[in-house]
């Protein structure tokens, strides 16, 4: 096995560099660059070569919409070309960024959503955008439904089912380390529902490192170490991170946009399992592409918690 690669240091640069939310998508990389100094027709050419690969297609629109000046740029795109369903997807997202930042409404976001969905109507991603948005201002019952939207148009459907499993984890808090808790009944259903080379076969154990996440701060941060223990050590949790760890040594969708993200929860849950060998195969294919979940689990510095990670599991192998 090679060696670790070398430190990437303190400095805001490199974390940044460290968790592009790009991941190892270079296209998107070299695109978002000219995006952000204004020159749109790169993303146009993008998005439309992109077609109608829905996980992939939301991944890079996300990205876009978070840039700054995303709104100004794609603003300017579809005034340009009125009846574009991408310039009006990607405005519409960035709405919903700059609503979460509270720096715009809610309503405007979710207006934006939907007419860009009515200009393509085949897309789940500006459904995806109102998903993101009743995540943080919007009733269960709205939640759910821009759920349903999503999976409605792409079953399997990464990136909203990832927010679907973050909310159900959040509920019923006081209830502990309880292995019939909705969160889990919905991600083996979701993973049981998919074909055998999705990547939700995964979602289990990003339902259990969310979980985690609402646990760990009901202890108030203190006792997270035994916390952390009893949540990776009981029988299911086992059972899941061998069954997603099996299932990446036979299938490791390395052509899926978000594949690193799905890495860096499998590696977190390895460790905490107590299993470095294992987490070290998985941060060889991480990279340099990490993600700030889970590793700012429970409320960590990702940055230094990652690479303490990483330095020890390939430190075991």
């Amino acid at each position: 096995m090679s060696p670790p690669p070398p430190p990437l240091g303190r400095s805001r640069k490199r974390a940044a560099q460290l968790f592009d939310p790009a991941l190892c998508d270079t296209e998107l990389v070299d695109v978002r660059t000219q995006f952000t100094q204004g020159r749109w027709a790169t993303a146009r050419s993008l998005l439309a070569a992109t077609a109608d690969d829905w996980d992939r297609r939301g991944h890079r629109v996300v990205v876009l919409a978070e840039t700054p000046a995303a709104t100004a740029w794609a603003r300017e795109w579809l005034l340009a070309e009125p009846e574009s369903a991408d310039a009006a997807t990607l405005l519409a997202c960035a709405a919903v960024f700059t609503a979460l930042r509270r720096k715009g409404t809610p309503e405007a976001a979710d207006e934006a959503c939907r007419r860009a969905a009515a200009l393509f109507p085949a897309d789940p991603t500006p459904w995806l955008g109102l998903l993101l948005l009743s995540r943080a201002f919007g009733t269960e019952e709205e939640f759910s439904r821009h759920f349903d939207q999503v999976r409605a148009r792409h079953r399997e459907h990464h990136h909203a089912h990832h927010v679907m499993v973050a909310r159900l984890a959040e509920r019923l808090p006081g209830t502990g380390h309880d292995p019939l808790h909705e969160v889990y009944d919905f991600a083996a259903w979701a993973a049981e529902e998919s074909p055998a080379d999705s990547p939700l076969a995964v979602l289990p154990v990003i339902a259990h490192a969310e979980r985690y996440r609402v646990l760990a701060a009901g202890h108030g941060g203190g006792p997270a170490a035994a916390a952390a223990a009893e949540h990776w050590s009981g029988r299911r949790a086992r059972q899941v991170l061998r069954s997603a760890f099996d299932w990446w040594l036979e299938w490791e969708r390395e052509d899926h946009p978000r594949n690193r993200v799905d890495l860096n929860f499998l590696a977190h849950a390895k460790l905490c399992e107590g299993r470095p060998a294992e987490a070290a195969a998985l941060f060889q294919r991480i990279g340099s592409h990490a993600t700030r979940a889970p590793w700012s689990y429970p409320d960590l510095d990702p940055h230094k918690a990652f690479l303490a990670a990483r330095s020890a599991a390939l430190g075991s192998a």
